[in-house]
């Protein structure tokens, strides 16, 4: 008897205290969750170009980034540029081309792209442009001549050579045409003092140029390409995993964003511009902002579509710089975290 009341007593000492360590297990997971999500950023840090605002400094001042907030620290140069500080923790987001996305996927750096930042449509796109009276008409008349371009291994780039083969040039012959990087804002001035022979301009930098005249359009973006939406918005693969509330808030924000800039009068965009600039430390000029036109981004919300990378992969696997299968479109966005995703 007595020993089947001692088993009896450590059979009830054992269930009690695995009851015990279950209890304990469950807090402990709470806990960390709950800490986790505390620890995830609530300070995202980046780049942008003064006089101009992006579609996250828009989210943040329509209030739809939430208690995220936005930390620039420094000027943006251009699109590689900011994928190598993303990739090395330096700035928490960047935004680029898609096809130096693709480039840099491929050397093994690891990007997500996770909603769309720019584009062209008929109202917003890039084109380039001479001297009105300057002797470049066709593609075999850049043989020879320095072309402007805000960085090189970037969209400018893509761009141009693909004219460049389309109009019947060699490669031979490519390589005869100077590509020059010159910061955006300067690339007007440039042309116009005969630094350069063409120079690629858009957004509002184009408008400006065009009301002041004496330039002449060889070709845009989208006579080659369609509407498009060309660059977009990204995070290490680290940091998503480490922070994805912030990011799903982040992408939420910025999508909402561009579908207000979308469906608002262009005349109360531009006034919420100015009012944004206007606030900011220093003294950044808003004579830019009037010439805003439209979002540019193809898909509502900045969903990135599978083509949208697509057409960039088979213009670097036809022009031999990527092996075919060395990069996988499904490995380089998401649209997971984007509520206008289908």
């Amino acid at each position: 008897m007595e020993n089947k009341s001692m088993k009896k007593k450590w059979l009830f000492l054992l269930v009690l205290g695995a009851i015990a360590a279950i209890l304990a297990a469950c807090s402990s997971d709470e806990s960390a969750s709950a800490t986790s999500e505390k620890e995830q950023a609530k300070v995202l840090q980046y780049q942008s170009v003064p006089g101009s605002v992006y579609f996250p400094e828009l989210a943040e001042a329509l209030g739809y980034l939430g208690d995220i907030k936005l930390e620039k620290v420094s000027d943006m140069t251009g699109g590689p540029e900011s994928i190598q500080l993303t990739a090395t923790g330096e700035i928490d987001f960047g935004y680029a081309f898609n096809g130096a996305i693709i480039k840099s996927h491929a050397k093994g750096v690891k990007l997500q792209s996770v909603v769309g930042a720019y584009g062209s449509d008929n109202k917003t796109y890039g084109g380039y442009y001479v001297l009105e009276d300057s002797g470049i008409k066709t593609a075999k008349d850049f043989i020879g001549k320095k072309v402007a371009v805000n960085t090189l291994g970037a969209q400018a780039e893509f761009i141009i050579k693909q004219f460049l083969r389309d109009g019947g040039l060699t490669d031979e012959e490519i390589k005869q045409v100077e590509l020059v990087v010159v910061p955006a804002a300067s690339a007007e001035q440039v042309l116009r003092s005969g630094q350069a022979d063409v120079v690629g301009l858009s957004g509002v930098g184009r408008d400006k140029a065009l009301e002041t005249g004496g330039i002449r359009l060889i070709f845009n973006d989208i006579d080659l390409f369609g509407e498009y939406t060309a660059g977009s918005y990204f995070f290490s693969d680290k940091y998503i995993e480490e922070n994805p509330d912030t990011v799903k808030t982040f992408v939420e924000g910025v999508a909402k964003a561009i579908e207000w800039a979308r469906t608002t009068p262009r005349e109360e965009v531009i006034a919420k511009f100015e009012e944004i600039v206007s606030g900011r430390e220093g003294n950044e000029t808003t004579e830019n902002l009037k010439f805003w036109q439209s979002p540019g981004i193809g898909q509502e919300g900045g969903q990135i579509e599978e083509k949208e990378f697509q057409v960039w992969l088979d213009w670097l696997v036809n022009s031999g710089e990527l092996e075919e299968g060395e990069v996988k479109v499904e490995d380089l966005f998401t649209n997971e975290f984007n509520p206008y995703a289908k």
